[in-house]
């Protein structure tokens, strides 16, 4: 899938203004916050629909991320659970999820630390054992047993090793997706 055009648009504009930085546009932030912590409380949404696919279809569905720059997803169930494969599985979601909250935690703290970056990729690949899934089992497990996150990142200049660490176990900490993962909140379902 690509970007929308009024998506590419919005990204262009902020590539072609000055130079953004991090720390200044986080400092407004950081008082109201120590002033008023109740305004540091962020909601993030995401819902399914039936304007694109029936309530009825047993492998597909449509998703829709977000309120601001709403973008929807096609999806659809894991071939190894008897889908399709043919749009992203909610597995490959969480996957990108993760991908991208890491990726952009380490552009923020490589600005605020005055690192240029001339490459960044953010790999994850989630592994499930879907026996459970399939109800085979009561002793199956029913979520990812396995989580490998690579990063392939290249600073524009040379960088000492303990300065690369720093940067990356700042983005790691940061990372809400990524400490999401590692102490789960409770989950109430209504």
């Amino acid at each position: 899938m690509t970007i929308l055009p009024q998506h590419r648009s919005h990204i262009q504009t902020l590539q072609g203004s000055t130079k953004i930085d991090v720390r200044s546009r986080q400092k407004p932030l950081r008082q109201l916050y120590d002033e008023a912590p109740e305004a540091a409380w962020v909601y993030d949404r995401a819902r399914t629909s039936v304007s694109e696919v029936a309530a009825t279809h047993p492998i597909r569905g449509h998703v829709i991320c977000g309120e601001n720059f709403p973008v929807e997803v096609p999806v659809s169930i894991h071939k190894a659970v008897g889908g399709e494969s043919d749009f992203p599985c909610p597995g490959e979601i969480l996957a990108a999820a993760l991908a991208s909250c890491l990726d952009t935690a380490i552009r923020m703290i490589a600005n605020i630390m005055g690192v240029r970056l001339a490459h960044l990729e953010v790999k994850v690949c989630l592994g499930a054992y879907v026996r459970g899934t399939l109800r085979m089992g009561n002793k199956v497990p029913v979520r990812f047993q396995s989580a490998a996150v690579e990063v392939e990142i290249k600073p524009e200049t040379d960088l000492p090793e303990e300065q690369l660490h720093a940067l990356l176990n700042a983005a790691e900490h940061s990372c809400v997706i990524l400490e999401t993962l590692r102490n789960p909140p409770t989950v109430k379902i209504e």
